[in-house]
């Protein structure tokens, strides 16, 4: 082989193999809500098993902190339970972003307990009446006589918005309650504390807290599928403008739609929107 072809032929196999890599080594960075998170990890995880080479990183920050972080271009896919609000989709139009939403799943805002406590089931008036302040006591609700301990997500978190509209009709919490800034850190409040009351998306119930009936109907995917259940909600991603088809971000945003998304769905306790 002459010299010029031993260099052209080597410097073609070097740009092949710098393509190949470059396919083998794509970034797809998720960030945003602590309910979707789950199943983000584990879609993460599957895309990990099936593309070797992709750097995958996902951070459970929060709905809001997950729209922030697609407005400035820090993630590819935000996490959010909540639908992205006015103001956010202006900032994100101003910085020449265009918010898509993609549902991927639904979800039961449920309202839990220790699983000590005797009451089984309040309204939403009556919870609202306990995140006001104008019930403190459980036996003010038949219960035993220890005082309520509120716990709440903190303001920027999509489950806290979704709790706040459709339970608290955007009345204020009174000044006892305690802000948690994940569903864990919620469960682990209430699962250690005999008064407590606290909410947490249903892929977070286990027998350490027990979830309240809320105005006669019981928080199942049956009910929250339905509509029935009266704090249900959708989960998202959200991405810059419609991915394009075959991308790893658009892999990852209707890896919800293939039957392996579905059972990871279910498998976190989240109700899906297809069905196979």
């Amino acid at each position: 082989m002459k010299k010029t072809n031993r260099i052209a032929y080597v410097l073609v196999a070097t740009i092949m193999l710098m393509a190949s890599v470059s396919v083998f080594a794509e970034e797809l960075r998720i960030d945003g809500s602590t309910t979707v998170g789950p199943i983000g990890d584990a879609f993460a995880e599957a895309f990990k098993n099936n593309y070797k080479g992709l750097d995958i990183t996902v951070k459970k920050t929060g709905s809001g902190d997950g729209a922030a972080a697609l407005i400035d271009g820090r993630c590819d896919v935000a996490m959010m339970s909540r639908f992205m609000k006015d103001k956010e989709f202006k900032a994100a139009v101003e910085k020449g972003i265009m918010p898509v939403a993609h549902v991927v799943a639904m979800d039961g805002v449920c309202v839990v307990v220790h699983p000590s406590n005797p009451v089984k089931a309040l309204t939403a008036k009556q919870i609202r009446d306990i995140y006001t302040g104008k019930i403190t006591n459980w036996k003010q609700l038949g219960g035993a006589d220890m005082d309520v301990v509120i716990i709440s997500r903190d303001t920027s978190s999509g489950t806290f918005e979704t709790f706040h509209k459709l339970v608290m009709k955007k009345e204020e919490m009174c000044s006892a309650t305690e802000y948690v800034s994940s569903n864990p850190q919620a469960h682990a409040r209430v699962k250690t504390t005999t008064g407590a009351i606290g909410y947490v998306g249903i892929g977070f119930l286990d027998s350490a807290v027990r979830a309240l009936e809320i105005d006669s109907i019981i928080p199942t995917k049956q009910s929250i599928a339905s509509g029935r259940y009266p704090i249900a909600r959708p989960l998202f991603l959200f991405t810059n403008g419609y991915p394009k088809p075959g991308t790893m971000v658009f892999k990852f945003c209707t890896f919800y739609l293939t039957e392996t998304g579905q059972e990871i769905i279910e498998a976190k306790g989240f109700i899906p929107v297809t069905n196979y």
